[in-house]
């Protein structure tokens, strides 16, 4: 394959918001929820104590700029009311109270503050690659981007386009429905790109601020634990077809993987409140199986190498707890342990979606790496759908 990536960089939200603060907001909203009780033990099992976002939580449980009168509107309920024979009185007293009530935010207003946000983290850190990577904004050639929770037409690539700003001949490739594989996928599209021009320098950039799918006014036990994973980031990293002297990592195979008939297992789901991520329990036991089918890709991958094989490390965003301990308990024998350490130190500060694996690939780079070392990059996401590439530190 022949791409080589110069070191990522990853921007974390600069608020931070600390599980008690989230902890405590839910118990104030939702008093008889039937999971109180249980969530402490709830939020202990994630494994998160704290998770950076792009804004703060206060603007996420923030009620809306309206009122609970929004729909139909002052006008016509005095009209209704009037007609079914309330005095002037009465009307006014029935208006004053609905006005009262907070109402949960639109889509607008969860969004637009957000977008704004991706934009901007998106752009700092898209700079910030390409100074690591000693090239210019003249220098790129393709810009790939991803933004999965923040829908907008036109998105990042163009919005990238203008502010850094790129040549008018850069190839735009947006794939904002890649979520939590747009790390690994877009890696595999890069080096596509380069193997076909070798010249090619391409630029990734993934900016998700997944604390849009905080919704206060949800009472599922599925919608705590949501509060509870997210995380906001903006990565990007420079791919080009030519080792550079920034080069840290060349990229050798691919491989993707697709299970049928489980788009229902996670999904976003947009309503007048904003965007809603769902999950059912089934989702880490899919998961699971494409982990299954990486292990069998790379047995046979180095079948005849005339040696054990194993990774020396692991980047893997499997989405959470339980799935990286199933990777742990099911690698092939004779593989070393902690080969997952970074990963459970990205996830420590919250789920990053498709900025998870760039996160965790910049760990394991500030950690020093041996030149030689090979590294096995996997993830999974709604779909349910995997992409794992292998390569080797330089």
């Amino acid at each position: 394959m022949g791409a080589y990536l110069c070191p990522p960089v990853v921007l974390h939200g600069e608020h931070v918001v600390e599980t008690g603060q989230i902890l405590a907001e839910v118990r104030s909203r939702h008093p008889q929820a039937p999971w109180l009780p249980r969530i402490d033990g709830i939020a202990a099992s994630t494994g998160i104590a704290s998770r950076g976002w792009m804004l703060p939580l206060e603007t996420a449980a923030a009620p809306s700029g309206g009122s609970g009168l929004r729909t139909p509107g002052a006008g016509p309920a005095r009209e209704a009311l009037a007609r079914d024979g309330f005095t002037d009185q009465e009307v006014n007293r029935v208006i004053a109270v609905l006005e009262a009530i907070p109402a949960p935010q639109t889509i607008e207003e969860r969004t637009r503050p957000a977008w704004a946000a991706v934009q901007a983290y998106g752009e700092r850190a898209a700079r910030g690659a390409l100074r690591t990577a000693g090239l210019d904004t003249a220098d790129v050639d393709c810009l790939i981007t991803s933004h999965s929770t923040t829908p907008a037409l036109p998105g990042l690539d163009l919005s990238l386009l203008n502010r850094l700003p790129l040549r008018s001949d850069t190839l735009l490739l947006p794939a904002t429905q890649w979520a939590c594989i747009a790390g690994t996928r877009s890696l595999t599209l890069a080096a596509d790109l380069v193997a076909a021009d070798p010249d090619r320098v391409v630029l990734v950039v993934i900016s998700e601020a997944l604390s849009t799918t905080y919704q206060p006014a949800d009472d599922t036990l599925e919608s705590l634990i949501v509060r509870l994973l997210f995380a906001d980031t903006a990565v990007a990293v420079v791919v080009t077809g030519r080792p550079r002297a920034e080069s840290v990592l060349r990229l050798d195979a691919v491989w993707h993987h697709t299970l049928p008939g489980t788009a229902d297992l996670h999904r976003l789901d947009t309503r007048a409140d904003g965007t809603h991520f769902l999950m059912d329990r089934r989702g880490p036991r899919a998961v699971q199986e494409t982990v299954a089918a990486m292990w069998k890709w790379l047995r046979a991958r180095h079948q005849d190498d005339g040696h054990a094989w194993h990774p020396d490390l692991l980047l893997a965003h499997p989405g959470g707890t339980r799935v990286l301990e199933y990777m742990e308990q099911t690698m092939p024998v004779g593989w070393p342990t902690g080969l997952l350490s970074y990963s459970r130190d990205s996830y420590a500060t919250g789920n990053r979606g498709g900025a998870a694996v760039l996160d965790i690939l910049r760990r394991a780079h500030d950690a020093g790496q041996k030149t030689g070392s090979r590294t096995v990059l996997y993830a999974a996401a709604p779909g349910l759908t995997a992409t794992a590439v292998e390569g080797e530190w330089l």
